[in-house]
């Protein structure tokens, strides 16, 4: 028995279900939140209760979208000759920081993993080449940005031998990147570096 009402208990177990957070860190959310003012902690909830009740997937790419289109997808002013595939929407937005890309993105929704029972059908690939075949020849390039671990660089793979008949040009992230890295952690400069001197598959 923890001496807590059962809402604070539920709101700890939550918070600790987050990624590298303990128990201990999971209290500390809580009870931070619990010092707050009514109207700011009912701000914190609405913000949270937002993301059940306005977010969906993009139509095109697969990011987070509050209508049919993300704001990239709906961007005019994006290059719509180049598509980036990334692992997923924590990878675009690092790529997005590097601001070295200016064409639109494709989300995969992860990696083939054969460990963890992860094939390419539960991937958005089926998804990836219908998109490129309906552009009706307006995508001539697509950049695989998967991370540089084992099971990124098999998944890069598997893509380039997918889209190859397709006969568009389909570069690579060039290795300026940490083999076994994630795109999350990498600095802007790295990541920019890397999409300019990216080479052809």
């Amino acid at each position: 028995m923890s001496g807590l009402p059962r809402s604070i208990e539920r709101l700890i177990e939550a918070f600790s279900r987050l990624p590298s957070v303990g128990t201990k860190t999971a209290q500390r959310f809580t009870f931070f939140l619990l010092r707050l003012k009514d109207g700011e902690r009912a701000e914190v909830g609405n913000a949270i209760l937002e993301l059940t009740q306005h977010l969906q997937f993009c139509r095109d790419c697969f990011h987070f979208a509050e209508g049919d289109l993300c704001v990239i997808c709906s961007d005019p002013k994006r290059d719509e000759h180049m598509i980036c595939v990334v692992e997923d929407s924590l990878d675009l937005l690092s790529i997005e920081k590097s601001g070295a890309f200016r064409g639109r993105y494709h989300l995969l929704g992860g990696v083939i993993s054969p460990l963890q029972g992860i094939g390419p059908d539960e991937l958005k690939l089926r998804e990836l080449e219908a998109r490129i075949k309906n552009a009706a020849g307006k995508i001539t390039e697509v950049l695989i940005a998967t991370n540089p671990t084992m099971e990124g660089e098999a998944t890069a793979t598997y893509i380039w031998r997918r889209l190859e008949p397709l006969g568009i040009n389909i570069s690579r992230i060039a290795r300026g990147l940490t083999v076994g890295g994630d795109l999350e952690f990498t600095d802007e400069v790295t990541l920019a570096r890397a999409i300019e001197s990216r080479v052809a598959f």
